[in-house]
């Protein structure tokens, strides 16, 4: 399987011809290009970094066939096409674009105790939950105002993945991600090989 990051959030997956996209957002100027090559839309939370509404509903007029895949707070955002959303939630199990999905995850870590919480489904795009499953490559946020770097080692090491791949990176500086990396990485706090992937290249998983 081919796996493809994208600005910040957004990666895409490729299998035997098939594909689909999680969290296609604002940060991405080139989400209409991410998403017109995918079959699906997976979007873990409504914060705009992980959700480009207006691209999002354009391919959905253009493409009555795109699906989209989120929790159900998401609905009112694609409205106009309710009939290609599908509200999702923990512990649904879906086939999507010859994939099979498993959804975890219910909430976002907390910000602040001033801003209410949100819904945060399918892997840690804002929130370190921890499977109760094997994980071979995990995504690991590396930034954000949610985060620090004692909680997302931490995570890594709840979670015992073979590898992580690095996401949510966009708003460190190269400093920044050199640090995350050293400290997050297999000679670092977890004993984990951290992979860290250009915007536009693909590894394999």
């Amino acid at each position: 399987m081919k796996l493809t990051k994208h600005n910040h959030a957004c990666v895409a997956f490729e299998k035997e011809g098939s594909s689909f996209v999680i969290d296609p957002g604002s940060f991405s100027a080139d989400a209409a290009e991410i998403i017109a090559g995918a079959e699906a839309i997976l979007i873990t939370h409504e914060h705009y970094d992980h959700v480009h509404e207006a691209a999002i509903n354009e391919a959905l007029a253009a493409r009555p066939e795109l699906k989209v895949y989120a929790p159900a707070s998401l609905a009112g955002m694609f409205g106009a096409h309710g009939n290609q959303f599908t509200a999702v939630s923990a512990g649904d199990d879906l086939k999507i674009a010859g994939f099979t999905i498993s959804v975890h995850g219910s909430t976002h870590a907390v910000i602040h105790p001033d801003i209410p919480t949100i819904p945060n489904v399918y892997h840690p795009g804002d929130a370190y939950y921890v499977p109760e499953v094997s994980v071979s490559t995990l995504l690991l946020p590396t930034s954000g105002p949610w985060m620090k770097i004692g909680e997302a080692a931490d995570y890594v090491r709840a979670v015992r993945p073979e590898r992580t791949v690095q996401i949510h990176e966009m708003i460190l500086s190269e400093i920044g991600q050199n640090l995350a990396a050293t400290l997050l990485g297999e000679k670092g706090l977890t004993g984990v090989p951290l992979t860290v992937i250009a915007p536009g290249e693909s590894v394999t998983v």
